[in-house]
């Protein structure tokens, strides 16, 4: 596996891998690497391309209220998780890479990016949005992957690469789980040994939710019980809502295309759920 620092340095490998494969597929990742991201590498090789993928925690994704340094960080462990999966280029740049001295432009989205994240991590899309098209313009991929845990950041990320004609496809892949059913998430490292036990039951309403939506039951009804249920079970819940897949917007009423989705901590962890309804 090649290991680029520098701009420099990533021109030439990527220029090799094309060159070796014809084809670049892209991973974008903060670190602390777990099975969740090891699919994502996975999807990418399967594809036949040279899969690359970038480890990088982006500050401008923090906000001020938010440890960035609290961050879980572990290059050897993930270097060693890339290579196992035949990751083909671990893109590792520094900040002052990133976000050199003098430049004035970040990328404001709205549309999908509005409410529930959005709402609750101001600037943070912007952050993401941002930083997602700096390293699609560095390294150039065909495509780029994305794991569904994180939807809005999806669909974000999806809406901004079709919005401004980047010649990339974004692909989204299915959330992995622990066997309890929790979304795989580097900051489940965080919870405590009763937390971790408690965790499992976002993932269990929500599926029970989904089964009442889809049963014709009202929605305001199915997620007022739901979030009250969370919260007797000790989760602070910031939202349960029945979305738009695509835009995120509110549902009323099932529909085609609908999600559910979720955030809530436990204890100083903050989790992310979604499923389709």
């Amino acid at each position: 596996m090649l290991i680029a620092r520098t701009l420099t340095e990533l021109r030439a490998c990527c220029a090799q891998l094309r060159a070796e494969s014809g084809a670049l597929a892209l991973v974008p990742t903060m670190g602390a690497l777990h099975a969740g991201h090891r699919a994502l590498v996975r999807a990418g090789v399967e594809s036949g391309a040279a899969t690359a993928a970038s480890i990088f925690v982006n500050p401008l994704q923090f906000s001020a209220t938010e440890d960035l340094s609290r961050y879980p960080r572990d290059e050897a462990g993930d270097l060693a998780a890339l290579a196992a999966e035949g990751c083909a280029l671990a893109w590792m740049p520094d900040v002052a890479t990133m976000y050199p001295a003098g430049e004035a432009t970040t990328i404001s989205v709205t549309g999908p990016a509005q409410r529930w994240e959005g709402d609750a991590r101001p600037g943070h899309f912007r952050g993401v949005a941002t930083v997602c098209a700096k390293l699609f313009g560095q390294v150039r991929p065909d495509r780029a992957y994305f794991g569904e845990k994180d939807w809005q950041q999806l669909q974000v990320v999806k809406r901004m690469v079709a919005d401004l004609l980047l010649p990339l496809e974004i692909v989204g892949i299915e959330t992995v789980r622990e066997q309890d059913g929790l979304a795989m998430s580097s900051r489940n490292r965080f919870l405590s040994a009763p937390e971790r036990a408690l965790a499992p039951v976002l993932h269990r309403t929500m599926q029970d939710s989904a089964q009442r939506l889809r049963a014709g039951n009202d929605v305001a009804a199915v997620l007022t019980a739901a979030s009250t249920a969370l919260t007797a079970d000790g989760f602070a819940v910031d939202y349960l809502a029945l979305v738009d897949g695509p835009t995120l917007t509110p549902l009323a009423a099932y529909a085609a295309n609908a999600r559910l989705i979720a955030a809530a901590k436990l204890g100083t962890v903050r989790l992310l759920d979604n499923i389709p309804v």
